[in-house]
């Protein structure tokens, strides 16, 4: 028996756990200079650093020392897949060899980055891939940066033009690993991260009608999205299971106080399933409810899944359902699908990379 092969090797800490306190606290402890954090934060975060090696301002013993206490577990793209419209999708994989998903989304005025929260998901929503996987973990706020600074490298390689926003809309439920979102929110918007403009960032949610008046109480700046799809309960409940908890009158009831708490709109999604919610009924109850507190819809093209038999709605009666908001004065976009000659829809590649169990 080889005692020595046997000894288990020791992961070491993601530097990025460690706040800049904490950073400062333990360089003290090792003999360096308190100012050496400022050095270290910032090429972890503002520079996006994938090793110490990078750190060409820190000396070269502190660089080894570092390496020898601590890892940078920087998210890494598996593959990629360029849609003939422009849309970019990345299969990110993950230091424990997990699987998540990332998708650049180009427009003329903007270029936009879905993130995904979580490996997997909870929820099980009948027309999303991610909703058919178990949930493994949540990622953490460092894995969420990697993706936005991962996509933002896409941006810039392919279309010479860096990220103007973010939407927490791929893999999992944001509001379930809230501290995590939150964090990595902190550290996109910080002057010594990404520094982007909070307005630019939209994290979207099932529904889950504490952590919508928990954002609020918190003095989250972002935008918030609720995945609405069906404005009365018994539909929802059929695609939709967590509004079984999180009925729609729990879930006006949190909108009402996001508002009152915050002043901005939110925004409804609602994709137009064919002979589910594509009625002109259906339209007037999604107009009933946008009422509750000043909002905009997004009216989405839905992208088939093989495991649901959902499809997208026809042509006639999505023109119909948006002339009766429209005509009502509801503000609506129309976001038609993007993607559709690649694995377009939320946990498509994940599945095709065959993601390993925790």
């Amino acid at each position: 028996m080889n005692l020595i092969a046997d000894i288990p090797v020791l992961n070491k800490k993601d530097i990025r756990k460690l706040s800049l306190d904490d950073l400062k606290a333990w360089l003290v402890e090792q003999g360096e200079k308190a100012f050496r954090a400022k050095q270290v934060y910032e090429w972890i975060w503002k520079h996006s650093a994938q090793s110490f090696e990078e750190m060409n301002n820190v000396s070269l013993a502190l660089r080894e020392k570092l390496d020898q206490h601590f890892a940078i577990n920087a998210v890494q793209v598996a593959t990629k897949q360029l849609s003939n419209d422009g849309t970019i999708k990345s299969a990110f994989k993950l230091h424990d060899n997990n699987i998540v998903e990332g998708v650049l989304i180009p427009h003329e005025e903007r270029k936009t980055a879905c993130v995904s929260s979580q490996v997997g998901c909870s929820l099980t929503c009948k027309f999303c891939a991610t909703g058919y996987m178990d949930r493994v973990r949540n990622l953490d706020a460092a894995e969420i940066y990697d993706q936005v600074v991962r996509i933002n490298e896409q941006s810039m390689q392919q279309y010479g033009q860096p990220l103007t926003n973010i939407v927490y809309m791929g893999m999992g439920e944001p509001m379930l690993n809230y501290a995590n979102v939150m964090k990595s929110i902190e550290r996109i918007t910080a002057h010594d991260g990404l520094g982007m403009a909070a307005r630019r960032i939209t994290v979207s949610t099932a529904g889950i009608a504490k952590m919508i008046k928990k954002m609020a109480d918190d003095g989250v700046k972002a935008n918030l999205a609720l995945s609405l799809h069906a404005a009365n309960d018994e539909k929802r409940n059929q695609i939709m299971p967590i509004n079984e908890t999180n009925s729609l009158e729990a879930l006006t009831d949190a909108l009402k106080h996001f508002h009152e708490v915050t002043g901005r709109k939110v925004t409804y999604e609602y994709i137009v399933f064919q002979n589910f919610n594509d009625t002109l009924q259906d339209a007037e109850e999604l107009y009933r409810f946008s009422k509750v507190i000043p909002c905009k819809i997004n009216l989405i093209e839905y992208n088939p899944i093989e495991n649901a038999d959902y499809k997208n709605t026809d042509e006639e009666r999505w023109q119909n359902f948006i002339y009766y908001l429209a005509d009502r004065g509801v503000q609506v976009n129309v976001r038609r699908s993007r993607g559709k000659d690649i694995d377009a829809a939320c946990g498509q590649l994940a599945v095709k990379e065959k993601q390993p169990a925790a």
